[in-house]
């Protein structure tokens, strides 16, 4: 007890602090221990500096007790700040949930997948649908984030027009069923008054060219006898180059691409997508449609050009009107915009490169 009582005084004297003269009052070293009366029997504190008699020596033990032997072995001074932090946690490089964004993509490609080896034409209501979702998104963020008004109706209609029609009558459908949903945009919107009216009308021509107009592109590889090869070589390709560029991104991207745009999209990055564009390409074109190697090479390159700037396009989109995702329908992956970036322009390639390499 003498050598508490001594560790305690250096205490004091080292802060400047003085002794508590009245009996049962903690010292400093003791706060949040309450007083005790000095009574014969208890645990107080000895009445005088130097007393250290049995009653005290036993409270003294009976408080280093309960506070555990290692308090008790504490240096005097030390913090409860010296304490190792526990380790925050580091955020994925990957940038998503990937178990999620691989889950999803495998399901995605099944469906699509079952629909082509069954009756392909149910790959023509995959797009419809995955269209029409992707334009309520859209839609929706533009009122919610920017107050733009697009005309769903028209849209929504006219969208699912250009892709059915894509069908029976090709470029002709489409482009006929595009003109007439603008028209369907510009008399919509007449009742609104003329405040905003630009704003809104380019924004409904936007979002039908952007998505369904492209996307009957993707519709229009499907009629042709060999349908199914020209819907897998365009889909393994834009596969194929968005996944060689995750990989070669999150491994070794260090050089930004579009520290503006995309702060994660690397050269190192859009190198993996070269790489494994091209060799869907070479594989795909070469195998499914009697195709010549290089010809699958230019396709190759083709798709990963077009894969990147769709990918761009809408990152611009989004940082334009400050938001991470169009949607939170796809675990792992965002909105269906968020899926379609970089199919939607290269549908439009590689249907025109098909149709060049490959005559119906």
């Amino acid at each position: 007890m003498a050598q508490v009582s001594e560790e305690r005084e250096d205490r004091v004297d080292a802060t400047g602090e003085h002794p508590a003269a009245t009996p049962g009052t903690p010292e400093p070293g003791d706060a949040g221990i309450p007083a005790t009366p000095d009574f014969p029997g208890t645990a107080g504190e000895p009445a005088s500096p130097g007393e250290a008699s049995a009653t005290s020596g036993t409270g003294e033990a009976s408080r280093l007790s309960a506070a555990g032997t290692a308090a008790a072995d504490t240096p005097v001074g030390a913090s409860a700040a010296s304490e190792p932090a526990p380790e925050a946690k580091k955020a994925s490089k990957a940038g998503r949930n990937l178990p999620a964004a691989i889950g999803v993509a495998l399901l995605l490609g099944a469906a699509i997948i079952v629909s082509l080896l069954t009756v392909r034409f149910l790959f023509i209501g995959i797009i419809a649908i995955a269209i029409a979702v992707g334009t309520f998104e859209f839609a929706g963020v533009l009122r919610r984030v920017a107050d733009i008004r697009v005309a769903m109706i028209p849209v929504l209609v006219g969208g699912q027009a250009m892709i059915w029609l894509a069908w029976p009558f090709g470029r002709e459908g489409a482009l006929t069923a595009f003109v007439l949903t603008v028209l369907a945009c510009l008399l919509w919107r007449l009742p609104g008054g003329a405040k905003g009216y630009l704003r809104d009308i380019s924004a409904s021509t936007f979002a039908a060219a952007y998505l369904p107009l492209f996307g009957a592109f993707a519709a229009m590889l499907v009629p042709p006898s060999d349908g199914v090869g020209r819907v897998l070589t365009f889909l393994i390709g834009v596969v194929a180059s968005d996944t060689g560029g995750y990989i070669a991104g999150v491994l070794g991207g260090k050089h930004p691409m579009a520290p503006t745009i995309s702060p994660k999209k690397t050269w190192e990055g859009f190198a993996g997508s070269v790489i494994g564009g091209v060799v869907a390409g070479a594989l795909t074109l070469s195998l499914m449609l009697d195709g010549h190697v290089w010809q699958g090479v230019i396709f190759g390159v083709a798709i990963v050009l077009t894969a990147t700037l769709g990918d761009l396009v809408e990152s611009l989109i989004k940082r334009d009107l400050g938001v991470k995702d169009m949607g939170t329908l796809l675990p792992g992956h965002g909105g269906i915009m968020d899926r379609l970036d970089s199919l939607l322009p290269s549908a439009v390639v590689s249907w025109l490169l098909l149709s060049a390499f490959v005559p119906v």
